[in-house]
Parts: structure tokens; C-alpha cells; sequence
């Protein structure tokens, strides 16, 4: 049945974002057992993850702290890291930019992997949505998102060390990305990007405090940005 209303938009996102909690369960506990292995009380790990709100910068900031790195190198690998939400907005400004500020404020904090992606799939699959439309769409897909991440990462901070090993939550970060990634490999440049960057973070295994990722990110993100600008040139020339 065709969506008519503009509350059936909200509906429509939360049903879209829903399936994401079978990560993002996993994803939440495993932050939360691991955060408080590294010492961080509950707390501690809650208001970490209620105000960074972005789990692979939780992950990479605990895991540099953890390897006893700078704390400088830590912050600034996180907000590396966190750099992709900057090109996030960029891409929704032109969907959500004239709604009104308290929901731009709200839907900045908002602008996760999960909803980002489901949000612009589903804006240009249907692109005479009114504003209002989309971002009743958007906070649909995190509304049963975030109350999943933040109770996971409780019962993960609570539980701690007595959640078996074999249970391997450790799997929810790369099979998310996989499930997000996949679907948006729609163009050469996009496919580009993503093999450069994989290729140069396997190349850079050896660089201290996983510094090789941020490197690989930003080769991708030039090689992707290389691509497109050839193809436009081409696509004019023609």
C-alpha cells in the first residue's frame, strides 16, 4: 500500500531501521563489556556511549587507550574516525536543510551509519517526499536503534567478563558495515574508494596505534573523489 500520510513516513523508517538491531545488540554489548575490562565504570561507559553516540570512534578510542597510546592520538583517531558523519550531513543538507533548526539540531546527533544510509536510499528512491516527510523517515530508522544500543551497552557494562568468549559478539562490527557498505556500492566511484582503502589498510598493517585505517580511509575517500571528477569530465566531453 502507497504511503499517503506523513506519519506512515515515520513508521515506514522505524521498520527499515528495525532489522539493525540484530547488530546493534551484539555491537552495544561488546562496547560495554570491553569498556569496562579497560577500567571505565558503568557510568562511565553509558555517558561514553550517550554522548559520542558513534560506536566504530568508541571502538577505536578504547582500543588506542587500551594499547596505551597518547591520549591526543586517541582523540583525534576518534574524531578521524567520526570525520565520515561531516560527509553524512553534507549529503542530507540538501534533503533535511530546511527543516527547522531544534530538528536539525536533534537529527546531527542522529546522523549514525544506519540512519544515514536508509535515510538517502530511500530519499532518492523517492524523491517528492516534503521535508517534514523525511525527517519523520529519519527518526523513524533510529528510534528502535538507539534505545537498543544504549540498553546493550548497559547489560554489556553489567555483565562484563561473564559473557563467554565462544558467544563471539566480536563479529557485530564488521558484518554492520557489511550490511550498510553493500547496498551503497552503486557507482565506479564508490567501488573505487572502497578498494583503495582496502588494499592501503592492508598495506599499512604495520603502522603504530592502527593508524594505518585513518590512512586507508582518506586514500579511499581521494580515490573515490579522483574517480568522480574523471567521470564527469568524460560524461561532459561526450
Amino acid at each position: 500500500m502507497a504511503i499517503t500520510t506523513t506519519k506512515s513516513y515515520y513508521w515506514r523508517g522505524f521498520r527499515d531501521g528495525s532489522p539493525f538491531i540484530v547488530m546493534a545488540v551484539p555491537f552495544g554489548m561488546l562496547f560495554g563489556v570491553l569498556a569496562t575490562e579497560a577500567g571505565l565504570s558503568v557510568v562511565q561507559t553509558m555517558s561514553f556511549s550517550a554522548t559520542v553516540f558513534a560506536g566504530a570512534a568508541q571502538f577505536t578510542a578504547l582500543h588506542l587507550l587500551n594499547d596505551n597510546a597518547p591520549t591526543i592520538v586517541a582523540i583525534l583517531s576518534a574524531l578521524a574516525v567520526n570525520l565520515r558523519v561531516a560527509m553524512y550531513s553534507a549529503s542530507l543538507t540538501p534533503y533535511l536543510g530546511a527543516a527547522p533548526l531544534w530538528q536539525r539540531v536533534f537529527a546531527a546527533y542522529f546522523t549514525i551509519d544506519q540512519s544515514y544510509a536508509c535515510s538517502m536510499m530511500q530519499f532518492e528512491k523517492d524523491p517528492k517526499m516534503r521535508v517534514s516527510e523525511r525527517i519523520r523517515y529519519f527518526f523513524g530508522v533510529v528510534s528502535p536503534l538507539t534505545p537498543a544500543w544504549l540498553v546493550a551497552t548497559y547489560l554489556g557494562a553489567v555483565v562484563g567478563t561473564r559473557i563467554p568468549e565462544s558467544w563471539g559478539l566480536d563479529f557485530a562490527l564488521p558484518i554492520t558495515f557489511l550490511a550498510m557498505i553493500g547496498p551503497m556500492l552503486r557507482t565506479t566511484a564508490h567501488v573505487v574508494a572502497a578498494l583503495v582503502a582496502i588494499v592501503v589498510a592492508l598495506l599499512s598493517t604495520t603502522v603504530p596505534f592502527n593508524l594505518g585505517l585513518l590512512i586507508a580511509g582518506c586514500a579511499g575517500m581521494m580515490a573515490g573523489a579522483r574517480c568522480e571528477v574523471i567521470l564527469e569530465r568524460r560524461r561532459a566531453a561526450t
